[in-house]
């Protein structure tokens, strides 16, 4: 049996696969970003899903791709947890571009972008995948991800720069009182995924013209930082992965259009995308 999982840092999907090439079963745990997380809470978000304890002796391979795996040391931590919990498996540890990749492009030359929890972008020339900057996560970066978006969010209500009919609606969907606030984002673990919370407040409400302006200028920015740079042609496929990109597509290909670009899809789960390539290419 054969384990694919794409992990952000909100959630991980995993799913089964037996030899035959049939889907066993499929789970969502919470979010496994070794960048972020620690090893302890790592290794509980995977023991606590009983469904993949059930076949932990009986797993060949794991293919893991997530959030938080672009460098060495955050990848050597999550693989000898995996191969830790699963005693008889091989353990690949890749970063979610290399995902994002294989669930959109495949094996074909195009840019690739993620705008999920975290932003991030590549060109994958058709062997590997060209980054123009090293991501440094949401504090610095990470231009129209939830994350990014829930800080505008929270800035915009505790400024009053909310609309007051908004305002109120999200008053009573958080609890945004200052000492629960900052506790979240000084005190706890993944301040990052409780910013991104926030945001999809904006999916509810993305007909308003204030989440509009601000997901359009949000979208700019990741265009002028994370696509721009690479400076290539609007023949040059680009494919989108991730909620953020999925509910607001109208915004993002007028954004596109502003620079002479077109969006080739929006993918918003790549999981089953994911499942199909290894199918056909990397499959024992």
């Amino acid at each position: 049996m054969i384990l694919i999982a794409d992990g952000g840092s909100t959630k991980a999907d995993w799913i089964a696969i037996d030899s035959n090439k049939n889907e066993v079963f499929r789970v969502t745990t919470l979010g496994l970003n070794p960048a972020v997380i620690a090893p302890k809470e790592l290794t509980n978000r995977i023991v606590n899903m009983f469904q993949l304890m059930e076949v932990k002796e009986t797993v060949s391979a794991i293919y893991f791709y997530g959030a938080g795996c672009g460098t060495p040391k955050p990848v050597a931590i999550l693989s000898t947890i995996l191969e830790d919990i699963f005693p008889k498996a091989k353990v690949v540890v890749a970063e979610d571009m290399l995902a994002a990749v294989y669930a959109s492009t495949g094996l074909n030359p195009a840019l690739v972008c993620i705008l999920g929890t975290g932003s991030n972008s590549c060109y994958f020339n058709g062997e590997e995948l060209e980054m123009k900057t090293a991501s440094l996560g949401y504090t610095l970066m990470d231009e129209a991800s939830g994350n990014f978006f829930g800080k505008q969010l929270l800035r915009d209500y505790y400024y009053e720069k909310m609309p007051k009919n908004i305002a109120v609606k999200f008053n009573k969907q958080f609890d945004l009182d200052v000492d629960t606030v900052k506790f979240n984002l000084y005190r706890q673990p993944n301040p990052n995924m409780y910013l991104a919370s926030f945001a999809k407040f904006m999916f509810e409400f993305k007909d308003e013209k204030y989440i509009k302006k601000m997901i359009k200028k949000g979208f700019v920015h990741f265009f002028k930082y994370r696509i721009l740079p690479y400076n290539k042609t609007a023949e040059t496929p680009i494919y989108f992965i991730g909620s953020i990109a999925y509910y607001f597509k109208d915004i993002l290909e007028q954004v596109a259009s502003k620079y002479q670009l077109v969006i080739t899809d929006v993918i918003q789960r790549p999981i089953d995308n994911l499942v199909a390539f290894h199918s056909k290419n990397i499959m024992e």
